[in-house]
């Protein structure tokens, strides 16, 4: 007989009690819920570039160890503001071999009257009062003293060499991220430039540079990161990820993740974005003209979505505000047909709410078509791969728990079996999936056909290896409430 580390000689009385953690769980442990955030900071933070910090909400924290308005600190505010739960690990990178965008502001003035330039750089408002008689050469140096005062910014600002009316902005740092720095004014209802002066824009543009992801991913510990914020959507930076993400949800690591991107662009240029990839493990939000940058708006997103997921895998994230993020114009913004071509695309799409905030739509992967080109809906939206993550999390963590040193035999030792011996059996193993599943899959809502797994599954000893236990499971994962279809028809 055996009744765990009790040996079977033992001669010394009197009583001898083990106690045994393995039959205590009969559900499955919350799942820790990890967010990795991957971004540029400046030569001016305290952080060692490829190095983990774990995050707070502090703002402080953020701007000490990437720089004040570096991408990294923006990334990290903003994604704090639409979740402030999550615990959140912070990846810097240095800044890049490369150039960095470089955008302008030309004041023109005459006769001017008294009033503010409402600007608006990178989603946040810059407001320059405007004295009556000013020239265009003070005006552009109160925008300079503007900008410089808000160090938050992502940008600097300095006359253009040999003018006098010409405010140019420069990036913080190297790289074509800069590019996509939005820069106007005149934002909000109600906003008018002061009678008698005018600006003229110039985009940020010739920011050029991507980061070394293979140095990036190396930096990355072994560990489970359940929701990942890619800010660089060039080809390679966004393969070398995708081969990472697959090897993290393959059978041998199990620590799968999905990651958070976005673009911005045209309607055209976004679809085209979207089909030059397949990625079931990407999510990617089209920007459009929004006032923020892509890298922000992926902070959000993943913010919002990994604090769902985190309670509910399954569930939708339809109508969660990305707190923070502007909408684009309303005469820019794309319609119902548009999203609706973006979202066949593998785009990920928002809405706009009555109250002008930013809201998840469809939380689509970038998959879209199988290995021969053919039409594949099975990882359309991010909801599949969060739930097929959680199921086998719990599986693992049953066997794990409940049969951690346990011997291995056939169902006919059953009738003979002590209740003491830690054996598991094909019967035993089976049983306890099928109450895995009836106790937390089917009411936590993840799996609907109890009977048809039940029917289905498959547990036996494999035929060239007797310590091994295989398992076939079909669990038919729940779908998500998307579409209300109804046909009227009426009498008089």
């Amino acid at each position: 007989m055996s009744l765990g580390s009790i040996p079977n000689d033992i001669k010394v009385p009197l009583v001898y009690i083990e106690i045994d953690n393995s039959q205590a769980n009969s559900g499955t442990p919350a799942q820790a819920q990890k967010l990795l955030v991957i971004g540029q900071q400046l030569a001016t933070g305290s952080a060692t570039p490829l190095t983990l910090s774990r995050i707070t909400t502090s703002e402080s924290q953020m701007d000490s160890l990437y720089g004040y308005g570096s991408m990294m600190s923006r990334m990290l505010k903003t994604l704090r503001k639409s979740n402030g739960y999550t615990d959140v690990y912070a990846l810097g990178v240095a800044d890049l071999t490369g150039s960095e965008a470089v955008g302008e502001i030309t004041v023109a003035a005459t006769n001017a009257k008294a009033g503010v330039l409402a600007l608006l750089i990178a989603g946040e408002s810059v407001q320059v009062a405007v004295a009556a008689d000013d020239d265009a050469a003070t005006i552009a140096t109160a925008i300079i003293a503007a900008v410089t005062a808000n160090k938050n910014l992502p940008v600097t600002a300095a006359l253009k060499t040999a003018t006098t009316e010409t405010v140019e902005l420069t990036c913080k740092w190297n790289g074509a991220t800069g590019n996509d720095i939005d820069v106007r004014y005149n934002y909000y209802d109600g906003e008018v430039l002061p009678s008698g002066v005018s600006l003229t824009l110039v985009e940020m543009t010739g920011g050029a540079g991507t980061p070394d992801m293979d140095e990036v991913i190396a930096a990355i510990p072994n560990e489970w990161y359940n929701h990942i914020v890619m800010p660089f959507n060039d080809t390679q930076s966004m393969n070398d990820l995708r081969d990472e993400l697959v090897t993290r949800w393959g059978p041998l690591k199990m620590i799968e993740g999905i990651a958070y991107t976005a673009f911005r662009g045209t309607f055209a240029e976004t679809g085209a974005f979207g089909t030059a990839r397949n990625d079931f493990l990407f999510t990617c939000m089209g920007t459009n003209a929004s006032p923020h940058s892509p890298f922000e708006f992926a902070a959000a997103y993943a913010g919002k979505a990994s604090f769902s997921l985190g309670i509910d895998p399954a569930r939708p994230l339809q109508t969660l505000v990305m707190t923070g993020i502007l909408p684009p114009a309303k005469a820019v913004q794309w319609d119902m047909t548009e999203r609706n071509l973006l979202l066949g695309d593998g785009i990920a799409t928002y809405m706009v709410t009555p109250g002008g905030e930013v809201a998840i739509e469809r939380e689509v992967s970038m998959y879209r078509v199988n290995a021969f080109g053919d039409p594949d809906p099975s990882y359309l939206d991010i909801t599949t791969p969060a739930t097929l993550g959680y199921l086998r999390y719990s599986l693992r963590t049953m066997v794990t728990n409940r049969f951690p040193r346990h011997k291995l035999a056939n169902d006919d030792v059953l009738a003979r079996l002590d209740p003491a011996q830690p054996v598991v059996t094909p019967k035993i193993m089976r049983n306890a999936m099928l109450e895995l599943a009836n106790n937390d899959w089917v009411p936590n809502g993840l799996m609907e056909d109890f009977d048809g797994f039940k029917d289905s599954l498959e547990v036996y000893r494999d035929g060239s290896d007797q310590n091994r236990l295989n398992t076939v499971f079909n669990p038919d994962i729940v779908n998500q409430f998307r579409i209300f279809a109804a046909l009227m028809q009426f009498k008089l």
